[in-house]
Formats: structure tokens, sequence, C-alpha cells
């Protein structure tokens, strides 16, 4: 296979993993798609090392972490000017879902910037704790911790209690 099939097949396979643990990482959606694009765009320029990599997620994952970042010190500097424009509802199993990812976009707020790269690594990239650990430069035990954490803090989350099942009304 050639380096462009491989890579556009990788990139069309993974788009929507990097957007969503972009998301869970605290950017609205457009900024999340601007974060996945650059990753991808950046991959793309270091296919041949990417390909080579005994765990391209994770290797993947590493490269969205500082895009990320980039992007959070770049929106530091200057000021916000964008307004927020609620997503127009179309029905009910709409409203539910919109309702659903905003109580979850605020519970993640919630966490440490830490502990939001462990879940969106865990639970949207979906790798195993040892890849977490190498692709944060921390220890396995310090991935259980934060994890054991942001999960006692989203659990603990009145938002999304409403959400569960039987959960309050």
């Amino acid at each position: 296979m050639d380096r462009d099939t491989d890579f556009s097949e990788y990139a069309a396979a993974r788009w929507l993993t990097l957007v969503r643990a972009a998301v869970s990482l605290g950017c609205s959606l457009p900024e999340a798609e601007d974060v996945a694009q650059s990753t991808l765009v950046k991959c793309y320029l270091a296919w041949g090392r990417v390909s080579r990599a005994t765990h391209r997620d994770a290797y993947v994952s590493q490269v969205l972490l500082n895009t990320f970042r980039e992007s959070v010190r770049r929106r530091s500097r200057r000021p916000e000017t964008s307004v927020d424009v609620l997503p127009e509802v179309g029905g009910p199993d709409e409203a539910a879902r919109v309702d659903a990812a905003d109580a979850l976009s605020r519970a993640l707020s919630g966490l440490s910037v830490g502990q939001r790269e462990v879940v969106a690594l865990t639970y949207y990239v979906r790798l195993t704790e040892a890849q977490v650990a190498e692709v944060l430069g921390i220890a396995p035990g310090t991935v259980k911790s934060r994890l054991s954490r942001a999960l006692a803090t989203l659990a603990a989350d009145s938002g999304l209690a409403e959400l569960r099942p039987g959960g309050p009304s």
C-alpha cells in the first residue's frame, strides 16, 4: 500500500476519535476539528515515523496532545472574541442528545487537565494504561490514580446523575 492510501485510510478511520478526544480535553467542536485536522497534517508530514511506530494511536495521541496544548497557549495570548451559539434542536431525541453532550462537557470541564487527558486517551482513543503513561510521560500508577479520581468526580456530578437511568429527575 502506498503512503497516501495508508494515511488516508488511517485518517478516515480515526477522525471522529480524534475530534471526540479533543472535545473531551476541553475544546469546542470547531476547535476540536481544528486540533484534529492539525494533528493529522503533522502526522501526514511525518507519516514514515508514524507508520513505523509500535502503536500508531499512541504516537498520534501524543501529537494530538501537543497540538491541543499549543492551541491553548495561542488562545491564552489573544483576547476571546467568539460567542457561543446554541445549536438548533430538531426534536425531543435531539434535545436529549444536546442536553447529554452539554452535561458531559460541563462535567469534563470540572476535571483537572491531567485527569481530562487520561480520560480522553483511555475512553476516546482507547489506549492501554501503559500507552497512556508513555504518551503523557508519567508512571502507570499516576495514570491509575488520575483516572480513579476523574471517574469519582464524574460519578458525583449532579448533571450526569440526571442522565443515568433511574437518576434524579
